[in-house]
């Protein structure tokens, strides 16, 4: 296995931390969790661990929300037609099926429009300005794209046509001469979270308009399950805002969801399980994603605001095909690329990898991108030919910004957009390898001996006697957990097995232990290791080792145990 490092995560203030832990009565191990997580007083801990929808802030206060409600609100009066316009990914497609949704139930002259992938590229097209001209549309509202369309705004406008942009994108020096643009990265945006997924700030534009027209909020919140699949699946931190919505989005998604992701959440084997961010993230999200990848994003679209069950589960299984199809290009690629880096002595010891080859499926390049950079730890461009444009999908390592190092090569592009850890870009094939060259040696001076070596952060050093049913119990409300509010990872030293190490797993890779702090303690844990199964000779002689690991509740034949789940293991 591959070798990591283990950082500790700063601790908070001792002042701040012995007060909160006397104020919520809990043990000092969770006050510094909670400090870590930026929660430093008893209301934001009852804000964190009971969430209200009343704590979601005034959508007016987001820059432009009076006007987009007044744009929508006379459409509306007046009988325009509306097009909504998405992405192709899980985002938009949710964005996209939360606002047709919500204002179809009293409004039917309204339609949708999801750009193809291959022929129209990412974001607003003039493809999809053209057709909204055709059916004589005068209101387009944009979701999760739109924040940088500025030739695209200004063709829309030549043809009478305004636009309402919902984007949470961080916008580039020239705002598109939209009639409204709503989106937290604004620079001169005073919105108090800044962090919204494109769904949750197309759910922004409805809590304003609910607002604006008296119409019942419960009905609005019926549609969350959509925006938590969103937060799960674009992968924004779950603090603030996003934890809010993301709490509510899950009771609805484990209580009463929208029929398609019911018949999602059917054929991924998930109807009898309380779902979870991962189960978002892994399940669900891969399946919605899909259609968008190889096919078509409106299947996926179809899927969540159709109200017909058989047409539903027929478009699920339909779905669930592509998914799996989307599953084998994936793997096929990632090894024809794995076999390219591993037949050139450069390529693997560069400080980038950066793989080309034609004919890959544009659909799963970032799904390759997202392999390579977890095989060799270092940024990771994957590129294929597309309409004789050469373009990419990147990804990062923790630390290092992937963003500068494309911007930097930014005068060969034809095109890019992301953020520090992921990105698409677009070049023409003749500067293929100018853009190579120039990225790996940026790369190389800027790039620090840390970003290369795998990291596992971990939140606290505690010992076994910790781990009592109160700790654990507190510790399951610190869900729903992402990004900036990870599953805590603990490390434990100088600790042993009991003498019940055992190697289990069709292929005897896996470690199974029960653990004490010191040999002859009664009090142990149960432990489990995937892939550890080479420290057993070390652990079943009764040497001591560290552990780094997460809790979790193992459900067995109806008996529930705290159990631990480890992540590395270390003998020295």
């Amino acid at each position: 296995m591959m070798k990591h490092r283990w950082l500790l995560k700063p601790l908070g203030d001792t002042e701040t931390v012995e007060k909160l832990s006397q104020e919520l009565n809990v043990e000092t191990e969770i006050a510094q969790l909670l400090v870590q997580r930026g929660i430093n007083t008893y209301e934001e801990a009852r804000v964190f661990f009971r969430p209200k929808l009343s704590d979601l802030h005034d959508p007016f206060l987001m820059k432009d929300m009076d006007k987009a409600v007044e744009r929508l609100s006379y459409a509306i009066k007046n009988n325009e037609k509306i097009l909504i316009y998405g992405d192709y990914d899980v985002d938009g497609t949710t964005a996209v099926a939360t606002i047709y949704n919500y204002l179809i139930r009293n409004y039917q002259n309204i339609e949708y429009y999801i750009p193809d992938r291959y022929l129209e590229g990412y974001g607003l097209s003039f493809k999809g300005i053209d057709y909204a001209e055709e059916i004589n549309c005068k209101l387009i509202i944009t979701v999760d794209c739109g924040i940088k369309a500025i030739e695209k705004t200004n063709y829309a406008n030549q043809k009478n046509i305004d636009l309402i942009i919902c984007d949470h994108h961080t916008p580039g020096p020239e705002l598109p001469n939209a009639y409204a643009i709503l989106d937290p990265k604004r620079e001169d945006c005073n919105y108090p979270y800044k962090e919204l997924s494109g769904c949750g700030v197309a759910f922004k534009l409805l809590q304003a308009f609910c607002q604006k027209t008296n119409d019942s909020f419960e009905e609005l919140a019926k549609l969350l399950d959509l925006v938590v699949v969103s937060i799960g699946s674009d992968i924004v931190p779950i603090t603030g805002e996003n934890r809010t919505l993301a709490y509510f989005g899950l009771s609805q998604l484990n209580t009463n969801p929208q029929l398609g992701l019911k018949s999602i959440i059917n054929i991924a084997g998930l109807e009898n399980k309380e779902i979870q961010i991962n189960d978002i993230v892994f399940k669900i999200g891969p399946r919605i994603n899909a259609a968008g990848r190889l096919e078509s994003g409106k299947t996926a679209v179809e899927l969540l605001t159709s109200t017909n069950e058989a047409y539903v589960n027929k478009i699920a299984v339909e779905i669930d095909c592509i998914n799996t199809n989307r599953k084998e290009l994936d793997a096929e690629i990632t090894e024809h690329a794995l076999s390219m880096i591993n037949e050139s002595e450069i390529s693997k010891n560069a400080f980038s990898t950066i793989v080309y080859h034609e004919e890959w499926h544009k659909g799963v390049i970032g799904i390759v991108a997202s392999r390579l950079t977890e095989t060799y730890y270092r940024p990771t461009v994957v590129f294929t030919k597309s309409n004789d444009i050469i373009t990419g999908s990147a990804r990062s390592v923790p630390g290092y910004n992937l963003y500068e190092a494309i911007e930097a090569c930014g005068d060969l592009l034809e095109n890019f957009g992301g953020h520090r850890y992921a990105a698409g870009l677009s070049l023409k094939p003749e500067n293929f390898n100018a853009f190579k060259e120039r990225f790996e040696k940026y790369v190389m001076e800027t790039i620090t001996p840390e970003q290369r070596i795998p990291v596992i952060n971990a939140d606290l050093e505690i010992k076994i006697k910790d781990i009592t049913p109160k700790f654990f119990r507190i510790l399951k409300q610190f869900a729903p957990f992402g990004p900036e509010n990870m599953t805590p990872t603990f490390i434990t030293r100088n600790i042993f097995d009991n003498g019940s190490a055992k190697i289990v797993g069709k292929d005897e890779e896996h470690l199974k232990l029960k653990i004490v702090q010191k040999l002859g303690d009664n009090r142990c844990i149960d432990a489990i290791g995937f892939n550890f199964a080479n420290y057993y000779q070390h652990i079943k002689e009764f040497n001591e080792f560290d552990i780094c690991y997460q809790i979790f509740e193992n459900n067995f034949m109806n008996q529930k145990f705290i159990q631990i789940l480890i992540k590395d293991i270390s003998t020295n």
